[in-house]
């Protein structure tokens, strides 16, 4: 909204503070600041507040506002004194006022840092976390303009408004002063508030999410009147699946006094339903959505999926109208999927509910699924519908213009009938959120992910996304960093999802493979070594075996303490009169879930090859198995932790047989980034049950239990079937490690100098001419860094000969003479570089041989450096990116690196365990750990590096980008040759901020 000319003209509207929220039962509102037109909807909004309401806020009773009252509370100058209410459908319910005050709680202006601050909250939205949300924001807004302190004034009798200051996380002082409460809140953001926030966030995003899955009541809006067309054919759908709630057909083209069709209520509008409508399917052409959004805001709706196209996909007048679509149908409460939405599926036994375009619903499972695309949507229902799979949720967002990835990560976060979330994606709206989401709801259960895509500027027609600099490469390694499983088509994510969803979760990378085919198990055993797995040699039982033979070897395999995961290729069998049988798969599959039921908790896989009907009955124990424990316990230690670890209810609780004693590891070489974790020397505890399970004392009643064993999943090719399982196992390792998290060393804390740095960086940014910043020069980036403990040899200019001699003089031989000019730098291939000079004669020849081939000094600009010892030529990277944050980055230095991509990433801050996981986790980590005899270097002292690296921009945003390049690590210590810094004004964080929903 725009000002009036009655306001300060010196303090603009702030639109940045506008914002729409979910609050807590699911529903959306807006806050914004309050305007000097709001005369009448304060009155109005005032009105509707009962007597009680009106003297918990005054003291006294106070039936109506004065005209003085009106204008006080409508004109604000946007500093000192400044009001924000919160609005559905454009009228009132909720308010906030802060006026600026002294130390004698007069009103005051800046540079006073207090302010007194006062709620009302309409009587029939109480409960639904508005005033919590109007106290970030107004605690924000706060913030902004210089205020530090909120004092209140409460009466005792008002315990709702005391709870909100008490819930809010905020360090706050009371006393009782005068018949009521004095409350003194800091307005500082501490890990409690931050904490609260993000608490509130989740459980307001999943509620939500949560309405549009389950609701009461559906409306088909734009159902034909004749088979066919969308509308109609999400209504066949809907009764197909056999919702239970109550369903109507709307068209405004139906005949005045339609009664029913396909046997459901049909309606003109949504005015003719005599009750409230939950949710609203919109299938009716672009133009018409805005009629239909505006009735199902004034009826009452909660939700809306909107199928309809001709948004943002179709060029620049969609784009207009997509965002518009959103701000009308939030502005009623309403959340949307879509536009341009394939639908909403939910199995659960109490909904059933399928309001999409699929022809089959899916049977009821442990999978969540979303994506971003109708087609690929389609494919995977078919894939996962064809290898027996089951379903719990399936969301298909289209142009995703409000509900997003996010939302349905909150949603399968605490879903109890959710086991794994897999999500096609072609965008990220907020990927700081995302991956924060992401690494809480892989704590408890996997998050398999396919990024579409993946390339710059090829962002689907229709997504709005924050640009981003950063590669699909770094991508995928931060989404490894939060726990996720990044796959890279939507075939391997429905072979990870069917493996995870269906088995436990594997102890270590150690495999057995048995089987009928010789061959087929050699191809399982390559593709193991190729996945970073350790395989044991293939056990044959020959093309002679029987399913009962199948059953004898899984049977001992799965007791055998030294393999942690199965996997079982089969042929088909020769019978008895010689002849290979493709048989009932039946049969086999009957043999392997007994040899399963008994067994210790391991995963198993099978690849088979023509067997008919095995992958059917393999999967047919799926459907009604309750959710498997996530134990990831070594086989090592499985008999010591029997009595304190669920054993799946599919498997014999009989303990495993002891493994033999473990070989000691060896102490020098990395392990490789895919081998999974180290089984015989586990140093982490084991990932215990997740959310739901009978050993959460939180999660309620255990579901009950399953009568069989649970599914086996079957794959066509070992390839496939082995990818699947080193994904699990690298997963395993990931939530064994995130079970004990990290830390930040404690010594940085007494060899960094925060405020120094500060005040360098206050005053490099205030000569900065630039509003984007400024580069350091060399000694500017030397100072900096050094306050952080990162000492850069210094380095002399050497315009000619003789300075350069001087230069070697000063600092000592033997030196290095190297060019600085920037198409030259990091270049020793090219011949900028010259490295050992041991005298002053080797020193005036190597500068002339340097000016000779690349020159004259002035283009090269050529210094000396003293040579540092021996080692490994790295290079260390920090940058804040706007969409990802800062990424702290690692690698070798030199083109092979630069040519293959082998660089590590992790975002900061980083912690011990990213440190020493960053530098492990490049192809060529082995050099840095005496590759081919080679003395291993100084690891110890390069994990710091990495960590001070990171404080620093960590401490400080201004700090937009540091290179350390070459980093040269010896067998003790480490030499940092060259850096540059990039400061500027810091870009903002909207993940700090009060919860707010996108704009896309």
């Amino acid at each position: 909204m725009e000002p009036t000319p009655e306001q300060s003209p010196h303090h603009a509207y702030p639109d940045h503070w506008e914002a729409d929220v979910v609050l807590r039962d699911g529903g959306t509102a807006r806050i914004r600041p309050i305007t000097t037109d709001d005369a009448e909807r304060l009155v109005s909004f005032y009105e509707q507040v009962s007597d009680e309401s009106k003297y918990y806020r005054f003291f006294a009773p106070y039936p109506r506002l004065s005209d003085r009252d009106v204008h006080r509370f409508t004109h604000h100058d946007y500093v000192d004194r400044v009001g924000l209410a919160v609005t559905i459908g454009g009228e009132f319910i909720g308010t906030v006022r802060y006026d600026r005050i002294n130390d004698q709680g007069r009103p005051a202006s800046a540079p006073a840092d207090e302010a007194e601050v006062a709620f009302l909250v309409q009587d029939a939205h109480q409960g639904r976390g508005v005033a919590s949300a109007l106290l970030e924001h107004i605690a924000a807004v706060a913030r902004e303009r210089g205020i530090r302190r909120f004092a209140a004034e409460v009466l005792p009798a008002n315990n709702k408004m005391i709870k909100v200051f008490r819930d809010g996380g905020y360090t706050q002082r009371r006393s009782f002063e005068d018949g009521s409460v004095h409350l003194t809140l800091d307005l500082e953001p501490t890990e409690k508030s931050l904490a609260v926030q993000r608490g509130r966030e989740q459980r307001a995003e999943a509620r939500s999410v949560q309405r549009l899955l389950a609701p009461g009541s559906v409306a088909v809006i734009g159902t034909g009147r004749t088979p066919g067309g969308v509308g109609r054919t999400v209504l066949r759908n809907l009764l197909a699946s056999g919702y239970t709630g109550r369903t109507y057909a709307v068209n405004r083209a139906f005949d005045e006094g339609a009664a029913t069709l396909d046997g459901v209520p049909a309606h003109r509008s949504l005015g003719e339903i005599d009750e409230r409508v939950d949710l609203a399917v919109i299938a009716v052409p672009a133009h018409r959505v805005p009629e239909a959004v505006a009735d199902c805001g004034e009826h009452g709706v909660q939700g809306l999926v909107v199928l309809s196209a001709g948004y943002a996909e179709r060029g620049a007048e969609g784009r207009e109208l997509q965002p518009e679509l959103v701000r009308q149908a939030r502005s009623y409460g309403m959340r949307i999927i879509g536009p341009n939405a394939f639908g909403i599926i939910n199995t659960a036994e109490s909904v059933r509910l399928n309001a999409s375009l699929a022809p089959e619903s899916p049977a009821r499972g442990r999978i969540g699924l979303f994506t971003q695309s109708g087609a690929i949507g389609i494919a995977l229902l078919s894939g996962l519908h064809r290898r027996g799979a089951g379903l719990s949720s399936f969301i298909s967002a289209g142009n995703r213009a409000d509900v997003s990835g996010n939302d349905f990560l909150q949603y399968s976060f605490e879903d109890p009938d959710t086991d794994v979330a897999l999500l096609y994606l072609e965008s990220l709206g907020n990927p700081r959120k995302f991956n924060r989401l992401a690494r809480r709801t892989a704590a408890v259960k996997p998050v398999v992910v396919v990024k579409g895509a993946r390339h710059s500027g090829s962002t689907p027609p229709g997504h709005a996304v924050p640009v981003s600099r950063i590669p699909d490469a770094t991508v995928s390694a931060l989404m490894r960093q939060a726990g996720v499983i990044r796959v890279d088509t939507v075939t391997e994510m429905v072979d990870a999802g069917l493996l995870l969803a269906g088995q436990p979760l594997p102890a270590g990378p150690r495999v057995a493979i048995l089987g009928n085919s010789e061959s087929l198990g050699l191809l399982t055993y390559d593709a193991c070594l190729a996945e970073g797995l350790r395989p044991r040699p293939p056990i044959d039982l020959t093309t002679a075996a029987s399913p009962q033979d199948f059953r004898d070897a899984l049977a001992e395999a799965l007791a055998d303490g030294t393999c942690d995961a199965v996997i079982v290729t089969a042929i088909p069998w020769v019978g008895e009169n010689g002849e290979a049988e493709t048989g009932d798969g039946q049969v086999l599959a009957t043999a392997l879930h007994k040899a399963v039921a008994g067994g210790a908790a391991k995963p198993v896989a099978v690849v088979h090859v023509e067997i008919g009907g095995l992958a059917e009955a393999l999967a047919a124990a799926s459907s009604t198995a309750a959710p498997r424990p996530r134990t990831v316990t070594p086989a090592a230690d499985r008999t010591q932790v029997a009595t304190t670890l669920p054993i799946s209810p599919a498997r014999s609780t009989a303990p495993a047989t002891p493994a033999a004693p473990a070989a000691p590891a060896a102490p020098a070489a990395p392990a490789a980034p895919e081998a999974g974790p180290t089984p015989e020397a586990p140093t982490t505890p084991p990932v215990g049950p997740g959310p739901g399970s009978a050993a959460d004392p939180k999660a309620g009643p255990a579901p009950e239990a399953a009568t069989g064993p649970g599914r086996i999943p079957a794959y066509p090719a070992a390839e496939r079937a082995v990818r699947a399982l080193a994904e699990a196992v690298k997963y395993a390792q990931w939530r064994r490690q995130a079970a004990v998290p990290g830390k930040i060393p404690e010594f940085l804390d007494d060899t960094i100098d925060e405020p120094g740095a500060a005040a360098l960086i206050e005053a490099q940014l205030a000569t900065a001419p630039d509003p984007r910043g400024r580069p350091l020069t060399h000694d500017e980036a030397r100072e900096l860094l050094g306050r952080y403990g990162i000492a850069v040899r210094p380095t002399l200019p050497a315009p000619d000969p003789e300075a350069a001699v001087a230069a070697a003089t000063r600092l000592g031989y033997p030196v290095a003479l190297k060019t600085t000019a920037p198409h030259l730098r990091h270049r020793a291939d090219l011949g900028g570089v010259r490295l050992d000079i041991a005298d002053e004669e080797a020193l005036r020849r190597a500068y002339g041989e340097l000016t000779d081939l690349l020159g004259k000094p002035a283009e090269l600009l050529p210094v000396v450096q003293a040579m540092a010892p021996r080692g490994v030529d790295t290079v260390v990277r920090a940058s804040i990116d706007a969409a990802a944050g800062a990424v702290l980055s690692f690698g070798l230095a030199g083109a092979p690196s630069e040519l293959l991509g082998d660089t590590a990433h992790r975002l900061v801050p980083a912690t011990d365990r990213d440190a020493a996981e960053l530098i492990r986790s490049i192809r060529a980590a082995p050099v840095l750990f005496g590759w081919r005899g080679s003395a291993p270097v100084d690891t110890a002292a390069l994990e710091e590096l990495l960590l001070r690296l990171s404080r620093l921009v960590d401490d400080h945003p201004e700090v937009v980008s540091v290179a350390l390049e070459p980093v040269v690590v010896a067998p003790h210590g480490l030499t940092v040759l060259g850096a540059s810094v990039r400061l500027a004004p810091p870009p903002a964080r909207s993940d700090l901020g009060p919860r707010r929903l996108p704009n896309y």
